[in-house]
């Protein structure tokens, strides 16, 4: 079949809305590290609406930091990709055209470089998930001892990492007199404009203390929110857009219709205006809403979903108890550690993240959210466990979620087969997990000295502890989805 290009856009059916810009006018103004399905179906969205307005300045240069995969399908497409959005309601595909190009790091570090460097960039955007800032999530400070960290700074010109590849090319900007991009983190992590300013000046400063007291003076690194569920595309995703574009599409993304992005609003060299972004001078309240809400529950879902036999969200959510268990954490333990919002009506976007739960349309796979479950687990989970205990507060259904993690990360599920961890710390995982065998307590003991996910705190903590433990002998015992039924009657 015929690939989607600039070629055959005039070909596709009238119902497909595609770019209606002249590409070729199109300049490069933002840099994306991480050009995975999230970023083309959320913030690339939102450029494509700025390119259709008459903006052409803010054309995106994509980086794949690992694979070259995304580069060998868009390249052929000229760089277009289809979205195709299903809801309750039905679906839609719309055509992007804001990726301009789509260039891979290891293949040619100063290629990318270069890019960077370039005086009309002006953003710099990641979506690298959590393990891609090279940061300690028990601390939010750059992990020194990272094996990509101790490359980058032998070899600053041929980095491995984000945060390598963005000193060095603030170096490089700062020794040509041309003022340092913004750097737009997009990933799940609570201050995370914060958190990335501070490995950028840390990364800086290990390598040189002027390069690091320049970008503690100079950097900006707004924080956001980022919420678009965006499941993993199969190859029936791939044969269904292609018969409704008529085309082929390499690599389409999915998405569900809600789209939100809230941003803080400081862009010293300029910034698009994005149609539909929520611009605020604090952005707190929304992240932890979001992070503890949507991403808290989705991880639970995911491990006791994942236990029970439950293939995506969709299915986990109907599972019975699934819906009242959920619910009563985000109610009972997670709400009350929410900053206010005033005005924000709370319950009905509550409501709002169970109809997106039960959207069949998507099938967001439970193993897909599972991943990473030491980087996410540190924000999702236990930041609101530690503050509960601190107020004296029962943790229940959140150490549930942790207990449920605990039983993911042995590496065998409820029928004996193998799981397939993927973790930046699954080897670790693993070899705590297969000494400490099915016990209880002497496996609580083994995840528990973590350090990288639970500091210090948490292991001596009998409060924390205790409700782990009981949980996972209870997920030893009776499986997940019996689980799940205690846990929802309480």
């Amino acid at each position: 079949m015929t690939r989607l290009s600039t070629r055959t856009l005039a070909t596709l059916p009238g119902s497909i809305r595609k770019p209606a810009y002249d590409r070729y006018r199109v300049q490069t103004g933002i840099v994306h590290l991480g050009i995975g399905a999230f970023h083309r179906a959320h913030a690339a969205v939102y450029t494509d609406d700025v390119l259709a307005a008459g903006d052409l300045a803010w054309g995106i240069i994509g980086a794949s930091l690992r694979s070259p995969d995304t580069r060998d399908a868009l390249q052929p497409q000229n760089g277009l990709y289809a979205v195709n959005i299903r809801g309750g309601g039905g679906e839609e595909v719309r055509v992007i055209g804001a990726v301009r190009d789509v260039l891979v790091a290891p293949e040619n570090p100063a290629a990318l470089l270069a890019v960077m460097a370039e005086p009309g960039v002006r953003i710099v955007s990641l979506t690298v998930t959590e393990k891609g800032y090279c940061h300690n999530p028990a601390t939010g400070e750059l992990d020194p001892d990272h094996p990509d960290i101790r490359y980058d700074l032998v070899h600053p010109g041929a980095p491995r990492s984000a945060p390598g590849f963005i000193v060095e090319a603030l170096a490089r900007r700062r020794a040509a007199g041309t003022r340092p991009f913004t750097v737009l983190p997009c990933d799940n992590l609570p201050a995370n404009g914060a958190v990335t300013k501070r490995v950028l000046v840390g990364l800086a400063a290990l390598r040189d203390p002027e390069l690091g007291r320049y970008l503690e003076a100079e950097l900006a690194c707004p924080s956001t929110m980022v919420d678009r569920i965006v499941p993993a595309t199969t190859d029936a995703d791939r044969d269904r857009v292609a018969g409704l574009l008529g085309v082929a599409d390499s690599w389409p993304v999915l998405a569900e219709p809600f789209t939100q992005w809230v941003v803080e609003d400081h862009f010293p060299a300029g910034r698009p205006d994005w149609p539909g972004v929520t611009f605020v001078s604090d952005v707190e309240p929304f992240e932890f809403m979001k992070l503890r809400l949507l991403n808290g529950s989705h991880s639970t879902m995911a491990y006791l979903g994942y236990l029970s036999g439950c293939e995506t969200i969709a299915e986990a959510v109907r599972q019975d108890g699934m819906e009242r268990l959920v619910r009563r954490m985000m109610d009972d333990e997670i709400t009350p550690t929410l900053p206010r919002l005033p005005g924000f009506d709370l319950p009905a976007y509550k409501d709002q993240l169970f109809a997106r739960f039960r959207n069949p349309a998507l099938k967001h796979r439970t193993w897909q959210i599972a991943m990473d479950g030491s980087q996410k687990l540190p924000n999702r989970l236990l930041g609101p466990a530690r503050e509960r205990i601190a107020q004296g507060l029962p943790i229940e259904r959140i150490a549930l979620g942790v207990a449920a993690w605990m039983r993911y990360a042995t590496g065998i599920d409820e029928a004996g087969a193998p799981i397939d961890l993927r973790d930046p710390l699954a080897a670790e995982l693993r070899s705590r997990a297969d000494a400490a065998g099915r016990d209880p307590d002497r496996l609580v003991d083994a995840l528990l000295g973590v350090r990288q996910m639970f500091g210090t705190d948490l292991p001596n903590e009998s409060r924390f502890r205790d409700p782990v433990r009981t949980w996972l002998a209870t997920l030893f015992e009776r499986g997940a989805a019996e689980t799940v039924r205690i846990a929802a009657a309480l």
